[in-house]
């Protein structure tokens, strides 16, 4: 069977996650690069819409050919297909937990900080300092939250990364491209440091990704 297809682009939180659980499961890929800006957006012209009728990336597609997309719907099938190591606890409480951090940067961060509402907001003729001070407020809103809610072992919630710590590493990367400090937080920072060295979320690092551009950060709020 064919190794997994990972439809990706290196500066995309959502891909930047499965590729951090694909790393942490041991799953071997191959990278497909979809630029989100070049071309007006590679991901809405029809080879990849043909992939994925939403236009959005990661997709991840298995050796038989079958095609999944949205991040937590590929995590969860990672987690449910490779047990070791896992992405959750064991008692329901604490996955709960453990979940409502991920939905957090998920849901009430990262949308706020896409793609689509950033272009949305220059349209409608915001600048690009307004843009950036949009940013560095969800950002920092979120992570106040986060902050409170992880623990103070060596992860997010533990001795181990899991699901929590695979969503807050894609958003440290984008912290730290849009300027938003975060080391008055210190649990935060804590579990920045373990990411910037554990070999999984360095190999998943967007400067690793085989599309990753050189001189990216010059256009830091666009794609």
């Amino acid at each position: 069977m064919n190794a997994p297809r990972l439809y990706t682009y290196y500066r995309s939180g959502a891909a930047h996650r499965v590729r951090i659980g694909l790393a942490l499961k041991g799953v071997s890929y191959d990278s497909v690069p979809v630029h989100l800006v070049r071309n007006g957006g590679e991901h809405l012209l029809p080879p990849y819409r043909a992939i994925n009728p939403q236009a959005r990336v990661p997709a991840l597609q298995l050796g038989d050919g079958a095609i999944m997309a949205q991040s937590p719907a590929i995590l969860e099938y990672l987690e449910e297909t490779i047990p070791q190591p896992p992405f959750l606890p064991k008692d329901p409480i604490e996955r709960a937990q453990v979940r409502r951090v991920a939905a957090i940067i998920g849901c009430d961060i990262h949308p706020l900080n896409n793609v689509g509402p950033l272009n949305e907001l220059r349209r409608s003729g915001w600048s690009d300092a307004q843009v950036s001070a949009w940013i560095n407020e969800w950002i920092t809103q979120g992570f106040e939250a986060v902050e409170r809610l992880i623990g103070d072992a060596d992860w997010c919630f533990g001795d181990q990364p899991g699901l929590a710590d695979i969503y807050l590493a894609p958003q440290l990367f984008s912290a730290r491209r849009f300027k938003v400090p975060f080391d008055h937080l210190p649990r935060i920072s804590r579990v920045a440091g373990l990411t910037d060295t554990h070999p999984a979320f360095v190999a998943a690092s967007p400067e690793k990704q085989p599309d990753a551009e050189k001189h990216a950060q010059q256009d830091h709020i666009r794609g």
